[in-house]
């Protein structure tokens, strides 16, 4: 079910236990030969996909193009929340629909500096209504949902995401492959070792000149295929498991 085509009657008499999923993503620099807006592009698919499967049984809300992206500033056409606007925004979300009376809510992330505020955001609204015992607030990001697609044996050389990199180029070449440029010719840019497993406060340029992280040169539509199956499966188990919730137990 898509919330921007429903009327609020109809909305009001969904049951409460409605899974309702928020998804967040961005609009920034992804190096030079993929759109700005791939971020957003990519997790509209991946929801797109997921809806299909769920029918009637999930609400999803537009998709959230607005992201945290200060560490892109220095790239031209990036737009950012700063962190602790994105923080109420996101926060906002979550309560407008507690305070419609829903119970079960998902952040789904489509983009790397989201992560940390998306489990901020949810660990702080739980924190507000520490009273009850019905609520389930959960964040999480599409591609870290448990799928290893470099042993899927799709022939991906990358073990994880990066940034306008293997993955995303792939899965742009399945769903718009006009958008991308010549990725062939791209040079890669290694991901490093910045004190890991320390978590450092970075910028982009610190890492990439060009603005990309990973090797987008081995990129495919049929990896790009095979990639938005593989995360989809995950977000659909997760909701899943979503739906199955008792309404009171810690574990799902």
């Amino acid at each position: 079910m898509l919330l921007q085509e429903m009327t609020w009657p109809e909305v009001s008499d969904l049951s409460r236990d409605t899974p309702v999923v928020f998804p967040v993503a961005a609009l920034e620099q992804h190096g030079r030969h993929m759109p700005v807006f791939t971020d957003s592009l990519l997790l509209g698919e991946v929801v797109r996909r997921v809806a299909e499967r769920h029918q009637d049984r999930v609400l999803y809300a537009p998709l959230q193009w607005l992201g945290n992206s200060d560490h892109h500033l220095d790239f031209a056409g990036t737009l950012s929340a700063p962190p602790r606007v994105y923080l109420d925004l996101l926060a906002g979300l979550l309560e407008n629909f507690l305070s419609h009376g829903f119970r079960r809510l998902i952040l789904l992330n489509g983009h790397g500096g989201n992560i940390v505020p998306i489990q901020q955001v949810v660990f702080e609204v739980r924190q507000r209504h520490r009273t009850r015992d019905d609520l389930l607030l959960l964040g999480a990001t599409y591609w870290t949902l448990g799928a290893r697609p470099h042993e899927a044996g799709a022939g991906l050389g990358q073990g994880r995401m990066g940034h306008a990199c293997e993955w995303e180029t792939s899965m742009m070449l399945r769903l718009a492959p006009h958008l991308v440029r010549n990725h062939t010719a791209v040079e890669p840019v290694p991901f490093g070792n910045p004190f890991e497993p320390a978590s450092r406060g970075w910028i982009t340029r610190e890492r990439s000149a060009p603005g990309h992280i990973g090797d987008p040169r081995e990129a495919s539509a049929e990896k790009g295929e095979v990639l938005f199956r593989l995360f989809a499966d995950d977000v659909v188990a997760l909701l899943d498991r979503v739906l199955a919730w008792d309404g009171r137990s810690w574990d799902g």
